[in-house]
């Protein structure tokens, strides 16, 4: 039992005890030994053409580190990406590419784009780069390594299209886009058009596996405020109506309702403001709140439960209640399409690694990314690719750190010629591409993402 100096119990926090985690280790060890990916079936584009595009990513390698170093060290937050964009059109115009900044709504957006030789039925893919960095920490979550894998492998397909048109057979887009943390950017973006035109899009995370897919839950935010009536809170508490009560119940609702709830939804809760003084029956409160499941239907029911949830302890604490959801616009899980993974998985192989297949890692060590929105829209895919050792978890200084080692540098080169691989695959293979376009619509198309929860 922990206690002060004083010899009072409970003074310290309890020990977080690492066996549940030491469990998924041994777990996933497990499954590791015994899984593998089962690759393509799809030829995909010439080896030859392969070996060129690896030698035009690798002449870039450099340029890439340089431009990833330098976003580590001037971190932008959500929608203040002003300096990171500019370093990336730059990068573009040195290479001959004019790149468009502040588009689909969003002033540090990017846009880019090349066009092959082929007829106009050739499909449209889309490389993605996130950049955006997270307060404090900056970029714990490794985008401005995300930033130089997809603009390097954008980079090395515009040279080969350069070198050889019939080569990129198709129109390949650039999109940098903001404001991941927290701020669903790409849904922003999707709104204003930006993926109106794509057939397809493939984007690539740092982690600290290397994994062909792995969960990604979807994720909407909930404030809800509680109005009641003040009173003294001895003298007349019975002429109150307690704001914080409703809070307080609603906070205890949602942890009892846990116990009924898939393994992988989560529900994480604060109650932001409670009253200011002991003495006055508080006649406000607000709780702000994240929900997360890991398929959209099951997202909108849990959102219905929690809202019921909060209503419910309104009538139980005689109070007022105002719901209001989604300040930023929600994130769906992602959708991915195996058909394009299994031609990222193949690149990757020819890199030395090799991609693990779903389920290894556990889905209950999942976040969320606004890609989900993406790929509710078109075939997408978001594999991720270790610069970590499993241990380091995304979000921390720790992480942030190891976005700038050798590993990270490496995962900058084979992360962006399994995306140029992917895209160039897909070009030149009318079978893949017919694969991806059925598989996308056997999983039930394109949805109406802004009015899905609706």
């Amino acid at each position: 039992m922990s206690s002060d100096p004083t010899g009072r119990p409970g003074s310290q926090p309890a020990e977080v005890s690492t066996a549940y985690l030491q469990q998924l280790d041994e777990e996933r060890e497990l499954a590791m030994r015994t899984s593998s990916h089962p690759g393509s079936a799809f030829d995909g584009a010439a080896a030859a053409l392969h070996d060129r595009l690896e030698e035009l990513v690798q002449r870039d390698t450099r340029e890439m580190v340089e431009l990833m170093l330098d976003l580590a060290e001037h971190p932008e937050v959500a929608f203040e990406e002003h300096r990171s964009a500019r370093a990336i059109a730059d990068v573009l115009a040195a290479h001959g590419i004019d790149a468009q900044v502040g588009v689909h709504g969003l002033d540090t957006a990017i846009r880019a784009e090349i066009t092959g030789a082929g007829d106009q039925g050739a499909p449209t893919l889309a490389i993605l780069s996130e950049y955006d960095a997270l307060p404090v920490v900056g970029h714990g979550c490794g985008h401005n390594v995300i930033a130089v894998m997809g603009l390097g492998g954008f980079l090395a397909l515009a040279e080969l299209a350069k070198a050889d048109p019939a080569a990129v057979p198709g129109r390949v887009v650039f999109l940098g886009t903001p404001a991941e943390e927290g701020h669903t950017g790409k849904e922003h973006m999707a709104r204003a058009g930006a993926f109106e035109d794509i057939d397809a899009a493939v984007m690539a995370h740092p982690y600290g596996y290397d994994l062909a897919d792995q969960t990604w839950l979807g994720r909407r935010t909930l404030t809800v405020e509680y109005h009641g009536h003040t009173a003294h809170a001895s003298a007349q508490p019975f002429m109150g109506r307690n704001a914080l009560d409703a809070a307080s119940l609603m906070y205890q609702g949602i942890g009892l309702m846990r116990q009924q709830t898939p393994p992988t939804d989560r529900i994480h809760a604060v109650i932001r403001e409670g009253g200011d003084r002991a003495s006055v029956v508080p006649d406000h409160a607000r709780l702000d709140l994240y929900v997360r499941s890991q398929r959209p239907e099951t997202l909108k029911d849990l959102s219905r439960r929690v809202e019921d949830v909060a209503r419910g302890a309104a009538l139980m604490a005689g109070v007022g209640v105002t719901v209001r959801w989604d300040e930023h616009p929600p994130s769906l899980p992602v959708r991915t399409n195996e058909a394009l993974t299994g031609r990222w998985v193949q690149a990757q192989r020819r890199r030395g690694r090799d991609p693990l297949p779903h389920g290894v890692v556990s889905a209950s060590l999942a976040a969320s990314t606004d890609f989900g929105n993406v790929s509710y829209r078109v075939p997408g895919i978001h594999p991720v690719i270790r610069i970590a050792p499993p241990e380091i978890a995304l979000h921390t200084r720790e992480f942030a750190a190891w976005a700038v080692s050798d590993d990270a540098r490496a995962a900058a080169a084979d992360g962006a010629y399994g995306l140029a691989a992917t895209v160039l695959d897909t070009l030149h293979d009318p079978q893949l591409a017919t694969a991806v376009a059925a598989e996308f619509e056997a999983a039930g198309g394109a949805i109406d993402v802004p009015h899905f929860f609706d």
